[in-house]
């Protein structure tokens, strides 16, 4: 590679320092983070009025709706295959050899696998819509209507998954970011004209309009595969510039392609179908173990299943959102210094993206708790059990979004049967303490079971970073415990808002109960950041910009 075409090379595709690597992780992490937050936050706003329009049927809808998805988001990851997030890790590796034209073939490739998985996935949920709703279904027939309308998202959702992690792997987030708030957009504009003419104009049927709820996630994924093919399109030059001056010593045939996109997809189509596999093991044990311990019957079972395997799992998936942001952003960065063999720039990235998680998760899950009382009333009703599910969610999530984050740490560092072998661990506690926290823990027990599981395999899988990267979790400490102390204030400050404001306002009112969140929340930010602000642990996540800020706001 001549020096000419090093210096004309684009800055933003190396890690060439331990401060570029930082500011790239961060910077990537906003937008993946704005991305994802934005797309849950509309993907839960939408709720409020969905559930007015579906009047009595909303729970029962939920439920149907949450069995739905969880099938179809398995089968949606077993069609993705770990595709993009394994050609992600591989162009980052290809990319830090500077044979971009080696990477560019693989994209192409993969998008006729993943073509190929989409088309293949499609055929069975379709046809197999029988079987799979009395498998996970608790015999529901109105489940099969709703897979029906999903199998039609998988045809062309795994190659738009697919495009977005060829961006990702060279490190460009904007594209992905800004492709899941227009998916959905336009999911969540459909859902809602769909719901309404149903249920409103027609006065139809609530699992029609469930079923159109679903098919919307096709609608969303079309207008999301537009935009990404012309930022594709918009970004060819500079594609076929990076190709043009590549070192050109690997020759891989296309055989051989396929075959390594296939062996780094398994790893990540087990850990990303984790939390999937929780949830539908929840779905399929849930209602038999309720009988069994309760003897309730099954309207009763999918309301207490709907409290938490929909209802919750909405409003929770919003920060668990943030953490898959940061998971996204790491892992090309990690397997580029892999490939440099750059030991030191390994574990500052991995120090870097915990602290990043912890930073922004558990104030994030503490301030939802403080305020589940009126936010649950917001977006469903005042309901004193769904309350105290969503309290629980909130402090779940953080298993969740820890694992999520993990987990991505070890495919980045190429520890894929590692992770695999400790998170089939957690999944084996999940299973043997299921029917025990259930029968304590009622409703509750497979969210602390869920919690329990992952929480095991996570603390295996630091470990194994500490033994073989050697990460020290000792120098973290002082950053947690203020991460810590600054979000147990931040959770404190909320929920006495909240609190004083019950005295004032109507706290069955939804109106009233937005004003309540947004006077708590805003409380409860301001604290957190004036805290992390004065402290300085702001400066570790956003660098300059904190100084700034500390300005503009009179901070010392």
């Amino acid at each position: 590679m001549s020096e000419e075409s090093k210096a004309n090379q684009p800055k933003n595709m190396h890690v060439n320092s331990e401060a570029e690597a930082h500011q790239k992780m961060v910077r990537g992490s906003a937008w993946m983070t704005a991305g994802s937050l934005f797309s849950r936050v509309l993907g839960a706003i939408y709720i409020i009025p969905w559930v007015i329009w579906m009047g009595a049927d909303f729970t029962q809808g939920n439920a149907l709706y949450a069995k739905g998805y969880n099938i179809y988001s398995f089968f949606l990851l077993i069609a993705i295959g770990g595709i993009p997030s394994a050609i992600s890790k591989q162009l980052s590796e290809y990319n830090a050899m500077n044979e971009y034209a080696v990477g560019q073939r693989l994209f192409k490739r993969g998008l006729l696998l993943t073509s190929a998985f989409g088309i293949a996935g499609a055929i069975i949920l379709w046809f197999g819509a029988g079987v799979i709703s009395t498998a996970f279904g608790g015999y529901d027939a109105n489940l099969i209507p709703v897979l029906h309308a999903l199998a039609i998202a998988l045809v062309i959702l795994p190659s738009m998954s697919l495009t977005r992690g060829f961006f990702q792997g060279y490190q460009q987030m904007a594209p992905s970011a800004i492709s899941q708030f227009v998916e959905q957009v336009f999911r969540v504009i459909y859902m809602l004209g769909a719901t309404y003419f149903i249920m409103r104009v027609a006065h139809g049927d609530w699992v029609n309009a469930v079923t159109q709820s679903t098919f919307a996630a096709f609608v969303g994924a079309a207008a999301s595969f537009l935009l990404l093919g012309w930022y594709y399109f918009r970004k060819r030059p500079e594609l076929n510039a990076l190709a043009a001056q590549s070192e050109n010593q690997l020759v891989i045939p296309v055989w051989q392609l396929f075959r390594d996109i296939i062996i780094q997809a398994i790893p990540f189509i087990v850990i990303d179908t984790a939390t999937t596999v929780f949830n539908l093991l929840d779905q399929a044990t849930f209602q038999p173990m309720m009988r069994l311990v309760y003897q309730l019957g099954t309207k009763q079972i999918d309301t207490l299943y709907a409290y938490f395997a929909f209802n919750a799992n909405k409003l929770v998936m919003i920060i668990v959102s943030l953490a898959s942001a940061i998971a996204v952003t790491v892992v090309p960065i990690l397997s580029e210094s892999l490939a440099s063999h750059n030991m030191r720039n390994i574990r500052k990235q991995l120090e870097d993206s915990i602290i990043l998680f912890l930073f922004i998760m558990i104030p994030g899950a503490l301030g939802m708790a403080a305020v589940a009382q009126p936010l649950n009333t917001l977006f469903y009703s005042y309901d004193q059990i769904g309350t105290l599910i969503l309290q629980i969610s909130a402090f779940t999530a953080i298993a969740l979004g820890f694992f999520t984050v993990i987990s991505a740490l070890m495919q980045g560092l190429s520890r894929n049967r590692d992770i695999i072998r400790y998170y089939l661990v957690g999944l084996l506690v999940k299973i043997i303490i299921q029917l025990p926290c259930i029968y304590f823990l009622s409703t509750a027990g497979p969210l602390v079971a869920t919690a329990i599981g992952m929480m095991v395999a996570s603390l295996m899988a630091m470990y194994d970073l500490e033994v073989n990267f050697g990460i020290r979790y000792v120098k973290l400490l002082p950053k947690i415990n203020r991460i810590l102390v600054y979000s147990i204030l931040t959770y404190a400050t909320a929920r006495l808002v909240v609190y004083g404001l019950n005295f004032i306002l109507n706290e069955h009112s939804k109106t009233q109960s937005l004003l309540i969140v947004a006077i708590a929340v805003m409380a409860g930010g301001a604290v957190y950041v004036y805290l992390a602000l004065r402290s300085r642990m702001a400066d570790l996540m956003i660098g300059t910009k904190a100084a700034g800020l500390r300005r503009k706001l009179r901070i010392k």
